[in-house]
């Protein structure tokens, strides 16, 4: 049922790019210099020139945007903990609010006005995407009609991805990272938790094994839909760090464009099973030993900040806590509710800034203040 290791091992290279050892100028942003650089053909430099994840240069210049409409997850990794109302933590799986899809593609016009630099929007979570099709997929529409200029991207573990590939494809979503962090069973089953697929929970080396050949066949599946893919690999320093070189290999062999291995993070306090039972995350040491290990095989992405679910801004610069879609102020009995709103937009919205308004009333009721006052922003709906 299940690809073995030795099968998976015999799929052929793609070709697409071939590797030569440059030295780059890091800059202020955490770039390292002699990373691997790649020729490329042209068509391909084109698609990222302004995507900042995918191409080091442009993320010098150009902004992403992340909004979170995608809660809920089908895999339980031991590092991951989401939060939905957390404004603390700058780390994945983390936002400050749940959007709907509506809510979403009002906060990309809003950002869009205000950076104008912004170029790319993402929906990584906080839990699965394509745990969430009909949120993710409503949201993509909304944007790709109000703002078709805006790049589309998603990031997933990759489970149900060979069943949204052709829908990714109609919604020209042109970049996917899949999070793979394996491509052993054995030492997936210290990784995941368990994995939730087809109305059942598996755990151990089965759980394992289901979600490694449905990010396989996903990931051919990309490189068939011409659509680039992006691998994150989460180095957990005893566990996987010797074997990410024959991932390097694998995610090659099954048509990956970049490859980007990141620390883990695993502090106590954000709750999660690695933090809470003392797994320490690599040393920079460490961490740029496996890079360089695997420079030599592919494109590798070295400039990754681990955003928020929700972050917004260049990277390593996160906006998001400026672009909430409601701020509630408290000073003793006076409750101010602010609805952000600058800039031309449908005239559709004006129910979403009712809606919440009525949400922000019924709130100040339920608490029984007395004085409410009411601070409108002016709109041009």
């Amino acid at each position: 049922m299940y690809p073995t290791l030795p099968y998976i091992m015999t799929l052929q290279s793609t070709g697409l790019a071939e590797v030569k050892t440059t030295t780059s100028k890091s800059g202020n942003c955490g770039c390292t210099g002699n990373s691997a650089s790649v020729e490329m053909e042209e068509s391909i430099k084109e698609r990222i020139a302004k995507h900042p994840c995918y191409s080091e240069e442009a993320h010098h210049h150009y902004a992403r945007m992340h909004v979170a409409v995608a809660p809920a997850c089908n895999i339980q990794c031991n590092y991951c903990n989401r939060k939905y109302d957390c404004a603390n933590e700058s780390r994945p799986g983390v936002v400050s609010e749940l959007l709907t899809p509506e809510e979403a593609a009002h906060k990309v016009l809003v950002v869009a006005s205000k950076i104008p630099q912004m170029t790319v929007l993402g929906i990584a979570g906080p839990g699965d995407p394509l745990a969430n099709p009909e949120k993710t997929f409503r949201t993509f529409e909304l944007i790709a009609d109000k703002a078709p200029d805006i790049k589309l991207c998603l990031s997933t573990n990759g489970l149900m991805l060979p069943e949204y590939i052709d829908r990714i494809k109609q919604l020209n979503i042109d970049h996917v990272t899949i999070t793979l962090n394996t491509v052993d069973p054995e030492i997936g089953a210290q990784i995941y938790s368990w994995v939730h697929y087809k109305r059942k929970r598996y755990k151990g080396v089965e759980g394992a094994k289901i979600l490694l050949e449905k990010q396989l066949e996903g990931l051919q599946a990309l490189k068939e839909a011409d659509i680039l893919c992006k691998v994150n690999s989460v180095m957990i320093p005893g566990i996987n760090d010797q074997h990410l070189v024959e991932v390097n290999k694998m995610i090659r062999q099954n048509g990956a464009f970049l490859h980007n291995i990141m620390p883990l993070i695993s502090a106590p306090e954000h709750g999660t099973h690695f933090g809470l039972t003392g797994q320490r995350g690599p040393t920079s040491t460490e961490l740029k030993t496996v890079q360089d290990n695997c420079s030599g095989n592919m494109k590798m992405m070295r400039h990754c900040r681990q955003c928020r679910a929700d972050a917004v801004g260049l990277l390593g610069e996160d906006r998001s806590q400026e672009f909430t879609l409601s701020r509630k102020y408290y000073k003793g009995k006076i409750w101010g509710f602010m609805l952000i709103s600058t800039g031309n937009y449908q005239n559709s919205y004006a129910l979403l800034y009712i809606n919440q308004l009525v949400q922000a009333l019924k709130y100040v009721h339920q608490q029984g203040f007395l004085h409410v006052k009411l601070l409108l922003v002016k709109s041009s709906v």
